[in-house]
């Protein structure tokens, strides 16, 4: 995304500033989608308002919003749910498979709203927005102590500002995190987004060890062959079960 307006709510901030911060929330936080009036969080948007809580108090609030748990949690592949927290919550996408794991792991271990909480509760939020400033997308600047390849990524992960998150429900990142590979950022071709590594048309093989899922046969590693487009379920089971991934190749 191009650069951007940077809200932020001071004791003194005018009603028109709370409102103006109130409608990036929705934008970058909920993934710029259309909100009906009866689906706005009428009450915390008033307390936002008469600085009864923080933006950071709302922005959590958004997170654990019926809106966001049914479009992101409930609609998308668990990858892409992790994939788009990170953009929404901390402005940029994620640098390792590690990151990714231990996401998926608390969302299945501690459930939805621990999930939601890691971001807003980490001490990378509060270093990049504290308690009043509405994250926005920073992945596409470098900064200090971020890999360089999350610079690629983000471009993955974010089609600029006319996107709607929801539009897409499949990982833009799953095979660049997993082998901790790079990508590459390319212009939109034939409407696809840039940066985007299109593997579901597409066969990988993934090679696990320690996974607990195939204990019977006690091997010492596994192989799946997989289809792009059961990546991500297959990596949700291998993350369930413990295992560690060492690599995945593409099937020539």
């Amino acid at each position: 995304m191009a650069s951007q307006d940077i809200y932020e709510l001071w004791p003194t901030s005018s009603v028109e500033d709370a409102q103006n911060a109130i409608r990036a929330v929705y934008r970058n936080v909920l993934g710029n989608p259309h909100v009906m009036e009866s689906e706005r969080l009428v009450t915390a948007e008033s307390q936002l308002c008469d600085r009864s809580i923080t933006v950071r108090d709302f922005v959590r609030q958004v997170g654990k919003s019926d809106f966001y748990r049914s479009r992101y949690f409930e609609k998308c592949a668990p990858y892409r749910f992790v994939e788009l927290n990170f953009m929404h919550f901390l402005g940029r996408a994620p640098q390792s498979q590690e990151e990714i794991s231990e996401h998926i792991v608390r969302c299945i271990e501690e459930g939805y709203e621990a999930e939601i909480d890691s971001y807003v509760d980490s001490d990378e939020y509060q270093a990049s927005f504290g308690e009043n400033i509405v994250p926005y997308y920073c992945g596409e600047t470098t900064q200090v102590g971020q890999k360089q390849v999350a610079y690629n990524r983000m471009f993955a992960v974010d089609r600029g500002y006319a996107q709607v998150s929801s539009a897409v429900k499949g990982s833009q990142l799953v095979y660049a995190v997993a082998t901790n590979s790079t990508t590459g950022i390319k212009p939109p071709t034939s409407g696809k987004c840039p940066g985007a590594y299109v593997a579901t048309e597409k066969t990988f093989k993934i090679l696990v060890t320690g996974s607990k899922f195939d204990s019977p046969r006690r091997r010492s590693s596994t192989e799946y062959i997989v289809s792009g487009s059961n990546m991500t379920s297959q990596i949700q089971r291998i993350n369930r079960t413990s295992g560690k991934i060492v690599s995945i190749t593409e099937v020539v």
